[in-house]
């Protein structure tokens, strides 16, 4: 079984309840934002499409605003091949109307700065790659902390700015966090393909979730059925599930450089 098929993102994936029943994630090591993104940096987000930056860290972007921490999102696509032949999202619906949900969620959270919109095309990441890593290693700066999605996510367009973003961090000197999207839709609880030892868990307080949320309500596009189409929502009932966790999870690419709270990172 090639690796496609094993990561293959079909149906509902493994629903959230299965995941919220597995110990492992009660288990994980914690971190703050502080943490992640101490005083004199900047948080910068790589999304491979809009909605990744929500569905990503939406609620740690919700703290850093409150916390009044400079934030920057970089959109790599507008999103536009997300409704294949439809009559009612045409690419070029797609094109005005992305930007603007992203936006509207960004404003939800508190992040009001403009998202600075690449423009690669939707699905083709994967061979722009090392045009990306140039691209965001003239956008980065040493002090920076990096999130984007992880580099065995599933979505190519995912994998692709993982692998970029690594690229850009690594030569610039900045830190480097991954995030799983769609990993979890393919993968199950304590799955060995996931890098659970560099695994941090951040706690987000009733505002923050809530706020991330109605983010995500913000994408309409990818959260309705699609009629002239027959195609169900883009983002499934387990993805918008998963959406609501009062945590989320990510990837430090340096484990040991910063530590939590109990000095155990």
């Amino acid at each position: 079984m090639d690796a496609v098929t094993v990561r293959a993102i079909r149906g509902e994936g493994t629903c959230e309840a299965a995941w919220q029943a597995w110990s492992g994630l009660a288990d994980l090591p914690s971190i703050t934002a502080e943490a992640l993104v101490p005083p004199r940096t900047r948080a910068v987000v790589v999304a491979p499409h809009p909605d990744d930056e929500v569905l990503a860290v939406g609620g740690l972007l919700a703290l850093l605003a409150r916390s009044g921490a400079p934030v920057q999102v970089i959109a790599v696509t507008d999103g536009t091949a997300s409704h294949r032949a439809s009559s009612v999202w045409p690419v070029e619906r797609l094109a005005r109307e992305r930007p603007l949900e992203t936006r509207l969620a960004l404003h939800r959270l508190g992040v009001e700065r403009e998202v600075l919109r690449l423009g690669l095309p939707d699905g083709e990441v994967d061979r722009l790659c090392d045009a990306l890593a140039d691209r965001l290693r003239g956008l980065l700066n040493r002090d920076d902390v990096v999130f984007t999605t992880w580099r065995e996510d599933g979505h190519p367009d995912h994998e692709a700015t993982g692998r970029a973003s690594a690229l850009a961090a690594a030569r610039c000197g900045a830190r480097l966090v991954e995030v799983p999207v769609w990993a979890w839709h393919w993968a199950t609880p304590g799955d060995a393909r996931l890098p659970w030892h560099r695994a941090r868990r951040l706690a987000l307080d009733a505002d923050a979730a809530q706020r991330k949320r109605h983010a995500v309500e913000a994408f309409a596009s990818q959260l309705q059925p699609d009629a002239s189409t027959g195609a169900g929502a883009i983002l499934p009932a387990s993805t918008v599930a998963r959406a609501a966790r009062p945590f989320e999870v990510l990837f430090d690419e340096t484990p040991g450089r910063f530590q939590n709270q109990e000095g155990a990172l």
